[in-house]
């Protein structure tokens, strides 16, 4: 567990760095884009690849760090990311900083981030005892909270004071803390099976195949994969409407305290989940609060105000570490230890995938169905309408009544699939068994 602190102070340093930077480059971006235009369309892109290269790249990442060290993984993660950092100061301090920098930034970021989730993830059940795994991923998603609350409001205000290239400092500088700590320790041992190293490449896809192989065959895994990933396109929507529905031209301020609120809700939920653990029953956990979220949405999209969307954003958030932290207590407490790389990269491309369905989708949907719809001469305008308003930004009040109904209605179905509901009965636990990856 000491070990484990340590290596969570460091990540929990360089994630407030990091959650700087996509404020201050998410408003940027904005400015840019929909105060010109008034579409969403661009700064989806901008989420998309985000989560694009990690969906494509986690797979063959899982299986190498199988057999990598995993603190490596998480350095040579780190590192690429401080580089892309400084090259974009660079370029913002050359003044010469365009939309596909940013994008081109992004995307090498991402692809190496693809290791570092996987390689984190398994270093928890690496590090930790299991009766503790459910308080360790707590602390992990209490260090998401504490960057969500922190870094808008901060990055708000230090916009303000030193500009877009004081904060990408700010964020290399952060980089270097998360360096030095994982310099510091060493993990455990892990026995790893010895192969030629011939055999290392010819194997990769073979072992990537049979990740998802193994899920599929135990049902109950493979349905808490689909309902946790029908969640994240609902993230995924949300993440993309909600900056523009904030976004108030040349002021940053309001939009990083609304955020930091929902900082709060994900500090206050990460709390919660590291001192109570959840019911006993995971899955039942899971699906409260995915339908807790679900009317905290319907009910945000009959009323679009600053108020409604922090107390929504609260809820909302408070709500993800706990779900979060039980859907990875599960893996990790039925997984065995060699298998967790690959098997978690799979998990996070599979979700992801839902995600970026939602990124790609959001933007033409909001601009070119809702918003339409929603017009004051649209052909909703006079039904609907009435009861949400009409005009611009209608259409993403829609939009949020249709993404809660979907969690309703995901939550009603998976509540009735019994390989779900009695999936930590009937899997044994790692400890227990010594099933071979086929």
């Amino acid at each position: 567990m000491r070990i484990f602190f340590l290596v969570w102070i460091g990540q929990v340093v360089s994630l407030f760095g990091s959650k700087l930077t996509e404020f201050a480059l998410g408003f940027w971006i904005l400015e840019q884009t929909y105060k010109e235009t008034g579409t969403i369309t661009q700064f989806a892109l901008t989420i998309l690849f985000i989560y694009l290269p990690k969906v494509i790249v986690s797979p063959l990442a899982g299986v190498l760090i199988d057999r990598w060290n995993r603190r490596h993984a998480m350095i040579l993660s780190d590192l690429v990311a401080g580089i892309v950092t400084l090259t974009i100061m660079l370029i913002v301090l050359s003044g010469q900083l365009e939309i596909w920098h940013i994008y081109l930034a992004i995307i090498v970021t991402s692809s190496f981030n693809a290791f570092q989730v996987p390689a984190y993830t398994a270093a928890i059940a690496q590090l930790v005892p299991q009766k503790n795994l459910s308080q360790a991923n707590g602390m992990v998603q209490a260090s998401s909270a504490i960057a969500k609350i922190a870094a808008p409001f901060t990055a708000g205000l230090l916009l303000q004071v030193v500009h877009l290239n004081g904060i990408l400092l700010i964020d290399f500088v952060t980089f270097l803390v998360a360096l030095t700590t994982l310099s510091c320790v060493k993990f455990p041992y892990l026995k790893r099976r010895k192969n030629r190293q011939e055999q290392i490449f010819s194997q990769l896809f073979a072992e990537t195949r049979s990740s998802w192989h193994y899920v599929a065959v135990r049902l109950g895994l493979r349905n808490l994969l689909g309902f946790v990933a029908i969640s994240y396109f609902t993230t995924g929507m949300l993440e993309v409407v909600l900056w523009p529905l904030l976004y108030e031209p040349n002021s940053t301020e309001e939009l990083g305290i609304i955020l930091s609120i929902g900082g709060c809700g994900m500090l206050l939920g990460s709390i919660t989940i590291s001192l109570w653990k959840g019911f006993q029953n995971r899955v039942k956990t899971i699906l409260g609060f995915v339908a807790f979220q679900g009317i905290i949405v319907f009910l945000a999209g009959t009323r679009i105000s600053s108020v409604v969307l922090a107390a929504g954003i609260f809820g909302y958030l408070f709500s993800m570490p706990i779900i979060i932290s039980c859907n990875q207590a599960i893996w990790q407490s039925k997984i065995p230890p060699r298998l967790q790389g690959r098997i978690f990269a799979l998990q996070q491309t599979i979700e992801r995938s839902l995600s970026i369905g939602a990124y790609l989708l959001a933007g033409p949907l909001v601009d070119r169905i809702f918003n339409p719809l929603m017009a004051e001469n649209g052909l909703l305008a006079d039904s609907i309408g009435k009861f949400i308003g009409v005009g611009f930004g209608q259409g993403i009040a829609l939009l949020l009544i249709l993404l809660g109904i979907i969690n309703l209605i995901a939550v009603a179905i998976a509540s009735r699939e019994p390989r779900l509901r009695n999936l930590e009965k009937e899997l044994p636990d790692r400890s227990q068994s010594n099933t071979l990856l086929v």
